[in-house]
């Protein structure tokens, strides 16, 4: 597996990625010129044939805080230490780029992931879903 910061990739590919991983149809979106304009940076995971088997987003506030978004494994190769590797690489770019946080949100099934395998800590957050309609109380 290679990993590399910032990668060129195929906003097909991506696609693809994310519709085995969370379901849906391949969708026509400019992944990277999203990626390219609004993160700090990316992950992107490639097999041995060059194929993407995992991509993660760093976002960030151009300051102090990045947040980890659209950690992604092709679930043919979850649980082989990808995501673990990709969100290591992620620290630690944000890291050198000058970032103090590093926030993630996740389902509470990716707990064992996210505050084990990649050592996070646990924090209390808040959220409003804006697509169902939700609003400050």
């Amino acid at each position: 597996m290679h990993l590399e910061w910032r990668a060129p990739f195929d906003d097909r590919a991506l696609s693809e990625l994310h519709a085995a991983a969370f379901g849906g149809p391949v969708g026509d979106r400019p992944w990277f010129a999203q990626v390219s304009r609004h993160s700090l940076g990316w992950v992107c995971a490639s097999d041995d044939t060059g194929r993407l088997a995992g991509f993660v987003n760093v976002a960030w506030d151009g300051g102090a805080h990045a947040f980890v978004l659209d950690a992604i494994v092709h679930p043919r190769r979850q649980r082989d230490g990808i995501g673990r590797q990709m969100v290591a690489l992620a620290i630690e770019r944000a890291r050198a780029a000058g970032c103090e946080w590093l926030h993630v949100d996740f389902d509470a099934r990716l707990e064992p992931f996210y505050l084990d395998a990649c050592r996070f800590s646990p924090t209390s957050a808040g959220l409003i879903d804006l697509g169902a309609g939700g609003r400050p109380g």
